[in-house]
C-alpha cells in the first residue's frame, strides 16, 4: 500500500468559465498540453456515512494512473493524506489492510457501494523554466449519482494540486483563478454527491448554553478519529495529536459533569483512559528516543565512553515495536468501536439537563482556581516535591481545556500553556533521569563505563533547577487581573 499527502484546492465556475492563463504566477514558465482522462469512481460508505461524516472518503476508481482502491483522510482545501492499494479484476469489498485504516471511522461497522462519481478530466501540468512540474490543474466535467438516495447531480470543477511546488504557489493560482470568476468550493465530489442525506444526519443543535461543550467534545472526537490511520502506522505525530484529543475528551467530560448520564459519562471516561494508556507508551517511547539521542549527541565525543548510543537505539526499538503492537491490538478491538459509538451518543444525542447561561463559565472558573490552589501546595515547600508538581501540571491541562471551551482565543490559554511546559521540564527530567538511571545500572552489570550516564543524569538535575524560576515567572503571569478579568463574566 502506497501513501501521499495530496494537498490540492478546489473551484467552480459559473457556465461559459474559462481557465485563464497561469503562466507567470508562482514560478510556472510553461503549461502543457491537456491530457483527457476518464475517471470512474465508486464511493464506500456506512448505512449512517459515518466515512464522509468523519473527513474520510473510500473509493474503488478505473481509469487515470492511480486506479484501484483509495482512502483519502483530511479536509478539502488543506493536506489530505492518501492510502492507495491496488485493486484486482474479482475485488468485491475493500482490502483487509485498508479496512483497518477507516476501522474508527466507520466505528467497525460495514461499508458498502454509496455513490459514483464519473469525471471527464482534462489535466495540464504547470512548468517552471527547468520543466520540472510544479503543480497539475484540472478541469473536470462531473456526474455523480447517490446510489442509495438516487439523487443525481452534474457540475464542472477546477482541481489545482501540487507536485513540487509549494503553497504560495497555489497561493498566486488562487488570485489568478478568482480574478476569472471561479470560487473556491468547500467539499470534495463525494460530499457534494451525498449532500443531501449527509445533510439529513446532522444532529439538533445543542442547548445553548452547552452548545460550546459539546461543539469542543465533537471537534475532540473528530480529531482523535481523523489521526486513528496515522497512528495505526506508528506516525508521531498522529499518535502525540490522538493522545491529546483523549485527554481533552476525558478532562471536558470531568469538569462538564452532569450535563449527561453521569453513570454513562463515567463509563466513557473509564474507557477513554483505557485508550489513552494504548497511546501512552508509544508516544512516551518516540519522545524520550528522540530527548536522548539528541542530548548524546550534543556531548563532546570524547565524554561519550562506551556504546551508549547502541545502548538507547536497542532499548527503544524494542520498547516501541511491543508499545506499537499493543496500540495496534487496541485500534483493531471491538472495545475501541464500541467506545467510539458511546462518544457519539454523548456528543450527538440531547444532555440529560439544560443549564443555565452562567453554568458553564463556573465550571471553567472551579478548574482554574483547582489548578491554582494545587500549584500553590506544590509550591509550598519550595518545589521539591515531584509527585506534587505532576499533580498539578494535570491540574493545569484541565484548567487550560476548560478555558479552551469557553474561550479558546483567551489569552490565558497560552499563560496555561506556559505554565503547563514549565511544569512538564520538570517532569521530563523526572522521568529521563528515571530512565538514565535504569541504563547505568544495565551497563554497569555488562562491565562497561557508565560514566556518560552520569554526565547526562547531572545534565537533567539541571534542566529541574531551572524549572523552578520559570515556573514562578509563568505563574505570576498566568495571574495577571488583565488575562483572567473575563473569567467572572
Amino acid at each position: 500500500m502506497a501513501t501521499v499527502v495530496e494537498r490540492e484546492r478546489k473551484y467552480s465556475g459559473d457556465e461559459g468559465f474559462r481557465l485563464p492563463d497561469l503562466t507567470g504566477r508562482g514560478g510556472v514558465a510553461t503549461t502543457s498540453d491537456a491530457t483527457a482522462l476518464d475517471l470512474d469512481a465508486v464511493y464506500w460508505d456506512t448505512a449512517d456515512l459515518r466515512l464522509a461524516r468523519s473527513g474520510y472518503a473510500l473509493r474503488r476508481r478505473t481509469g487515470g494512473h492511480d486506479a484501484g482502491w483509495h482512502l483519502k483522510v483530511g479536509a478539502v482545501g488543506g493536506a489530505r493524506t492518501e492510502h492507495q492499494f491496488p485493486a484486482g479484476p474479482e475485488d468485491a469489498d475493500p482490502p483487509a489492510e485498508l479496512v483497518a485504516h477507516f476501522r474508527g471511522a466507520s466505528r467497525g461497522r460495514p461499508v458498502a457501494p454509496a455513490a459514483r462519481v464519473v469525471t471527464r478530466r482534462r489535466e495540464r501540468r504547470l512548468l517552471d523554466a527547468a520543466g520540472r512540474t510544479l503543480a497539475e490543474v484540472a478541469e473536470d466535467d462531473v456526474r455523480a449519482e447517490d446510489l442509495v438516495g438516487g439523487e443525481r447531480q452534474t457540475w464542472h470543477e477546477i482541481e489545482v494540486e501540487l507536485v513540487d511546488g509549494d503553497e504560495a504557489l497555489l497561493d498566486a493560482i488562487d488570485d489568478r483563478l478568482r480574478a476569472a470568476g471561479a470560487r473556491t468550493v468547500p467539499v470534495s465530489k463525494s460530499h457534494r454527491a451525498l449532500g443531501g442525506r449527509l445533510a439529513a444526519t446532522r444532529p439538533a443543535p445543542a442547548d445553548p448554553a452547552a452548545a460550546p461543550v459539546v461543539d469542543y467534545l465533537t471537534a475532540q472526537r473528530d480529531t482523535l478519529i481523523g489521526h486513528h490511520a496515522g497512528a495505526l502506522g506508528g506516525d508521531a505525530d498522529a499518535v502525540h495529536d490522538m493522545r491529546v484529543a483523549v485527554r481533552r475528551l476525558r478532562s471536558t467530560l470531568r469538569t462538564f459533569r452532569g450535563l449527561w448520564d453521569r453513570a454513562e459519562s463515567e463509563g466513557v471516561r473509564a474507557e477513554l483512559r483505557w485508550l489513552g494508556g494504548q497511546l501512552g507508551p508509544v508516544r512516551d517511547v518516540q519522545v524520550m528516543a528522540a530527548r536522548l539521542a539528541d542530548a548524546v549527541h550534543a556531548e563532546p565525543d570524547e565524554l561519550v565512553l562506551g556504546p551508549v548510543p547502541a545502548r538507547f537505539a536497542a532499548r527503544f526499538a524494542a520498547d516501541l515495536a511491543t508499545s506499537l503492537d499493543g496500540l495496534r491490538a487496541a485500534l483493531g478491538s471491538d472495545r475501541y468501536t464500541d467506545l467510539l459509538r458511546r462518544l457519539d451518543a454523548l456528543v450527538e444525542g440531547p444532555t440529560v439537563r439544560a443549564v443555565r447561561p452562567r453554568w458553564v463559565s463556573r465550571r471553567v472558573r472551579r478548574a482554574v482556581t483547582r489548578f491554582d490552589d494545587r500549584l500553590d501546595r506544590a509550591l509550598a515547600d519550595g518545589g521539591h516535591d515531584d509527585t506534587a508538581l505532576h499533580e498539578a501540571r494535570k491540574a493545569g491541562k484541565r484548567a487550560r481545556y476548560a478555558v479552551e471551551v469557553r474561550r479558546p482565543d483567551a489569552k490565558l490559554v497560552d499563560r496555561l500553556k506556559d505554565l503547563q511546559d514549565a511544569l512538564g521540564a520538570h517532569q521530563d527530567s523526572v522521568v529521563t533521569r528515571e530512565v538514565l538511571r535504569e541504563q547505568a545500572l544495565r551497563a554497569y552489570a555488562d562491565g562497561e563505563n557508565t560514566f556518560t550516564y552520569g554526565l547526562l543524569y547531572a545534565r537533567q538535575a539541571a534542566v529541574a533547577d531551572r524549572a523552578g524560576p520559570a515556573l514562578a515567572r509563568a505563574r505570576d503571569r498566568a495571574r495577571r487581573r488583565k488575562v483572567r478579568r473575563w473569567l467572572k463574566g
